[in-house]
């Protein structure tokens, strides 16, 4: 047999290298390189530091240690570092206190300030409309005027100057913008009552410039007779300032107003600017323009269809109040139809890449662009569906099988149908037009993860175009998805007021007293919270008559004093009362004249169980003049009946397997004093001193009818009470008796638990 010829032996071995030459030849010429440029830099570090600079330590070393020594030490370690904390026991606890927010903290600014001129001839006119158009839009919006003593029109926020020379209304107009609001935005928008600003291309307009510069931005203009550089920006189409600017800007006012003359007072502001600052005004600034238009007298808006109109950020003059409100209009259905067009094309967009993704068309989800919906990973966690028609709907509130359509519930009703109606004849015209006869069956459910779904079982009659009708039976499925998530604005709060928990007692409370005292003295004393407490005692006629013989407070008055000799620095009062019906309103009438206005009540039970949590809490969720806070506490459940003998669980999963949240309770409450005393003035005026009504009123109650402030009820799981049979007084009225006796039996145990026990009677029964 013939022996292979080297040449062929070669091209074997290639043959065979072929699929790992190129890994061979990446890793010949990355080590080349590296070879390389390890030579380059043993050459430059000779080069530039010859010698060895310390002992181990090449040239190259050297000379980085050198540079680490020129930066000092405080540059040579990077890494952070834990500072201990230490105290001195000498000087006495100090809480630290800190912001609510880092953004405080850390020095961060709102985004966008809007002032208003107005005037007195256009205060209740176009600064009305100004206000029921954009206002809502910006998150900060003032009116400035020269009126002095002037009536607020409702939901404006008006400064009066008390001079209304145009001059001096600018010139006070920035003086007070820059003392209240300086340090607290970014930008400063400044525009007249008689311009309609389309509100969120001005906020887009913002996010788009950088805050580092001095920005003087609005519609350019050229002073009369003056330099054809030096221009400024027209009041009537608004004007943006920076906040840097307005910083320099302020310490040249006084002079501005004593060396400048001017009729118009933007024509005072932009020569102020441009003689102190050197900075005229421009129309465009880093790619971003600032588009106005100006609108010719009797002008028609239906006409005004080109694209300078529909991209202006402003447009002045304004005549009069409609057309204030028919320029919101046009813009609003522009905005609204650009809307629809770009969700048209991010739903093109998507169903033209679903084909491309693992999931195929099977993942494209519906409605497009929404999330999927919620997919429940036991039986515990489905959504349930609620059965609904035009006039009842059977899921209601109250736990009762039926009840009648009303309120929000029939207008979502209402809505969600001629929704239905109008998709279909957008789709099936000008072929079929529907018409609704008759909702045969509603379901609603909410997903928290897409919004409120419908499904609707619809009696139509279709009608064609020749007029032909025919009566059917269809199915919709409808989403009303989840909108923009928004940040409510709330009045700014601390944890730093002192709390004043009222706590009234009764004979029937006595033997629950030790342990609430326990708790607030572990919680609130042994942590020097800011917080004191109130006994309200309240005598029974009978008991209040031999009470100089047996006191039958006498126990809880020794409890008492011993705290104080324990805490030196604490007192603790008492108020006594003597009523057959502990009214909570009456009550609360007695301690609100022993405080001042400014106190902020905690109304507590003998079953509360006080701690830190819930009492920073119940100051961040009550504000003076705009909200009170009702917890709903966690009510635990009767160990008899849960635990039926055995060891209580300790575990922290078992924690809600083990009470309940108590809705039918309203005996805790955080409020304002001075919010309680507006209220029961109303009040007063409305029942005429009938003190029989008071009765049957809460706390709550007189909050929900007669305050107009925002009633914040809301599950606590910090405020945690016992298990006790609380003791219903019959004399109180039928529905605070009804919800009295409702809480002990819901407070007895969960369905599970009754459904075990009554299982376990009938079987000793049976044997």
């Amino acid at each position: 047999r013939a022996r292979p010829s080297p040449a062929m032996r070669l091209a074997a071995l290639l043959a065979a290298l072929r699929p790992v030459l190129p890994l061979l030849l990446g890793l010949s010429l990355g080590c080349s390189l590296s070879l390389l440029r390890a030579a380059w830099g043993r050459v430059d570090g000779q080069g530039g530091c010859p010698g060895a600079g310390r002992e181990g330590l090449p040239g190259g070393g050297a000379r980085l240690a050198a540079e680490r020594e020129a930066l000092g030490p405080e540059r040579e370690e990077f890494r952070p570092r834990i500072v201990p904390y230490t105290r001195d026991p000498s000087k006495p606890h100090r809480k630290v206190l800190r912001t609510r927010y880092i953004q405080t903290e850390l020095g961060f600014h709102e985004r966008l300030f809007v002032a208003v001129l107005t005037s007195k001839a256009t205060l209740n006119t176009l600064a009305v409309a100004v206000n029921k158009t954009v206002a809502h839009h910006f998150p900060r919006l003032l009116y400035f005027t020269g009126l002095r003593s002037v009536k607020v029109p409702h939901g404006m926020v008006l400064v009066a100057h008390g001079d209304e020379r145009p001059i001096w209304l600018m010139y006070e107009t920035m003086h007070y913008i820059h003392q209240h609001f300086g340090s607290d935005y970014d930008w400063f928008y400044i525009m007249q009552d008689d311009t309609y600003t389309q509100a969120e291309q001005v906020k887009a307009l913002v996010t788009h410039l950088s805050i580092n510069q001095d920005v003087y931005l609005g519609r350019a203009e050229e002073f009369i007779a003056g330099d054809e550089q030096a221009r400024y920006c027209h009041g009537g189409f608004g004007y943006l300032l920076s906040r840097s600017l307005l910083l320099k800007l302020h310490q040249h006012l006084d002079s501005c107003r004593n060396e400048i003359l001017s009729v118009r007072p933007d024509e005072w502001l932009g020569r102020c600017i441009i003689d102190f600052l050197g900075i005229a005004c421009i129309s465009q600034l880093q790619g971003q323009h600032y588009r106005t238009y100006e609108l010719a007298p009797n002008a028609k808006l239906e006409k005004e269809d080109e694209e300078e109109f529909q991209a202006a950020v402003a447009v002045h003059p304004v005549s009069d109040v409609t057309l204030m409100y028919r320029l919101h209009k046009l813009f609003s259905r522009i905005q609204l139809d650009r809307a629809y067009q770009e969700i048209q094309e991010l739903q093109m967009q998507i169903r033209n890449l679903t084909s491309l993704t693992p999931a195929g068309e099977a993942g494209l989800t519906w409605p497009v662009g929404i999330n999927a919906p919620f997919l429940p990973k036991s039986r515990f966690e489905v959504i349930s569906w609620d059965y609904f028609t035009e006039q009842h709907l059977f899921s209601c509130p109250d736990g009762s099988p039926k009840c009648e359509l009303s309120g929000a519930s029939k207008a979502d009703v209402s809505d969600i149908i001629e929704s239905a109606l109008e998709q279909l004849n957008s789709r099936y015209q000008p072929l079929l037009r529907f018409s609704k006869r008759q909702l045969l069956n509603g379901y609603r459910r909410f997903d928290p993860t897409r919004g409120m779904e419908y499904t609707l079982d619809l009696l139509l009659e279709a009608a064609t175009q020749k007029g032909h009708t025919h009566v059917l039976v269809k199915r919709v499925s409808l989403v009303r998805p989840l909108s923009k998530v928004e940040i409510i604005p709330m009045p700014y709060v601390t944890e730093a007021t002192r709390v004043q928990l009222v706590l009234p007692l009764t004979v029937q409370d006595l033997d629950f007293v030790a342990n609430f005292l326990d708790m607030f003295a572990m919680n609130t004393l042994d942590t020097h919270d800011n917080a004191l407490l109130t006994l309200l005692f309240i005598y029974h006629p009978y008991d209040a008559q031999r009470v100089s013989q047996v006191d039958v407070f006498a126990g809880v008055k020794a409890m008492v004093g011993e705290l104080e000799k324990r805490y030196a620095e604490v007192k603790i009062p008492w108020i006594s009362v003597k009523t057959e019906v502990p009214s909570q309103v009456k009550l609360m009438d007695i301690v609100s004249k022993k405080h001042p206005v400014d106190t902020l009540f905690f109304l507590a039970s003998v079953w509360t169980e006080i701690n830190m949590e819930f009492l920073n809490r119940c100051r961040m969720n009550t504000i003076s003049n705009w909200q009170v806070f009702f917890p709903v506490h966690f009510q635990e459940f009767n160990p008899a009946l849960v635990y039926r003998g055995e060891q209580a669980a300790s575990s922290s999963t078992d924690f809600l397997r083990d009470g309940h949240f108590d809705r039918h309770s309203f005996a805790e409450a955080c409020f304002y004093n001075s919010d309680y005393m507006t209220a029961r003035t109303k009040l007063a005026a409305d029942i005429l001193d009938q003190d029989e009504v008071l009765e049957s009123m809460e706390v709550f109650d007189v909050f929900l009818h007669y305050s107009g402030l925002h009633l914040f009820r809301a599950v606590e799981p910090g405020l945690v009470q016992k298990y006790a049979l609380r003791s219903c007084n019959p004399r109180l009225s039928e529905e605070l008796y009804h919800r009295c006796m409702l809480s002990n039996l819901e407070g007895l145990a969960s369905r599970s638990h009754l459904a075990m026990a009554l299982f376990e009677q009938e079987q000793a029964n049976s044997t």
